[in-house]
């Protein structure tokens, strides 16, 4: 006995690698005994799909962490005696983040042992939608660069122009004429410059998340105090993230500045800064192994719904006096780190997320814990920022 369940330990341990590096939730269940059917060990995709440790999962009844009349131990036992996998489709789940459906298989492991394998359903259609906003936005991007461009080079030759013509006017009231051509010229210049977004190589370093936040939140604290409570639910095992430092505080203060400026009219205004560590997330073609996930929720009256599916779009903005950048450069700067963002919001209730790889994909993708999906079984802060809609 004694040999046998050493055996079952180092064939968990041998494929744990393996198995920690899908996609796919797997949970090992252990009969033992008393035919309990507990918890012996999940996968890292397992952690994030219940949203526990190993260490908090490992012990707890199967049963109990379904409460799937079909999962009982009558059924998983049924497994076990008669080796015939078991599967079940859209089961309700209960995780730390609420209910969840999915897919779920068992299959017999050893004598005592259940695999069990958990798809879930909302991760597929995330995943396609977010290549989808991706896509989308790279679009945009280069059409703007593209745009800004063709915009930029005749302004150019227009100020240089109109500087010519200045020195040989000997008129004052003429020059006047000239001088706001040529400062029209350098507004638009200006204008282009940002649409076009941070510009230069993305310096990366090791950058802790919460100090960046907390930086932001002093600026605007400085510069209306008080006006709105700022909570917090921080991670302290979230580590430091390979980021340019400046450009994400431009980043984060954008996003809150927006916040701040659409709680102008709400009672009691506050906005929650929560952080956490995503295991196995997929960002467009590349699934990482961990990535930061920094959420933005205030309890405003929302975005504006004419304008919600085009929010990232430059020159959007939800207030006239807005220019329509502000979260289109924060798209950008979150581009620049391969992450993404994404914003979910209804009247109360408007979360803003990062999702930033801890690691920068190299050459090597798989030394540093970024996988194509294919081969999976997944400037300092001087930018104006805008209110919701921006």
């Amino acid at each position: 006995m004694r040999g046998t369940f050493f055996a079952r330990r180092h064939t968990v341990a041998t494929y744990r690698d393996i198995l920690d590096q899908l996609t796919t939730a797997v949970v090992v269940v252990d009969a033992a005994s008393d035919r309990s059917f507990r918890i012996s060990y999940l996968n890292q995709s397992g952690q994030s799909l219940l949203g526990r440790s190993d260490t908090r999962a490992i012990g707890i009844p199967f049963e109990q962490l379904m409460k799937d009349s079909h999962a009982t131990p009558a059924v998983l036992q049924g497994v076990l005696d008669t080796g015939q996998p078991f599967t079940k489709r859209e089961v309700p789940l209960y995780v730390a983040e609420g209910l969840v459906r999915v897919n779920y298989s068992i299959s017999p492991l050893s004598e005592t042992e259940l695999l069990v394998e958990f798809e879930r359903l909302d991760r597929f259609m995330r995943i396609g939608r977010d290549e989808r906003h991706v896509t989308l936005q790279e679009t945009v991007r280069k059409l703007a660069r593209g745009l800004a461009h063709e915009i930029k080079n005749p302004l150019g030759g227009l100020r240089g122009a109109a500087q010519l013509l200045d020195r040989q006017l000997v008129d004052d009231d003429q020059r006047e004429y000239t001088s706001v051509i040529i400062s029209e010229a350098d507004r638009l210049r200006n204008l282009v410059d940002r649409i076009m977004g941070p510009n230069g190589e993305v310096s990366f370093a090791p950058v802790n998340v919460h100090h960046v936040i907390e930086r932001v939140v002093k600026l605007l604290d400085a510069e209306s105090p008080a006006r709105v409570t700022f909570e917090r639910s921080y991670d302290p095992s979230l580590p430091d993230v390979e980021a340019d430092s400046e450009r994400l505080v431009q980043a984060t203060l954008n996003v809150l500045a927006n916040a701040t400026h659409a709680l102008k009219d709400t009672p009691d205004p506050c906005i929650r800064l929560e952080t956490r560590v995503v295991r196995q997330f997929t960002i467009g073609q590349n699934r990482h192994r961990l990535v930061a996930n920094v959420d933005f929720i205030d309890n405003g009256p929302g975005v504006p719904a004419d304008i919600a599916d085009r929010i990232f779009y430059p020159m959007i903005s939800g207030r006239a006096e807005g220019s329509g950048l502000g979260l289109a450069i924060t798209q950008t700067i979150i581009a620049q780190h391969n992450g993404l963002i994404e914003c979910e919001s209804e009247p109360g209730r408007t979360v803003f997320s990062f999702y930033l790889p801890i690691s920068q994909p190299r050459p090597s993708a798989t030394a540093n814990g970024t996988v194509p999906v294919s081969a999976s079984c997944g400037a300092p802060a001087s930018i104006e920022a805008q209110s919701h809609g921006q």
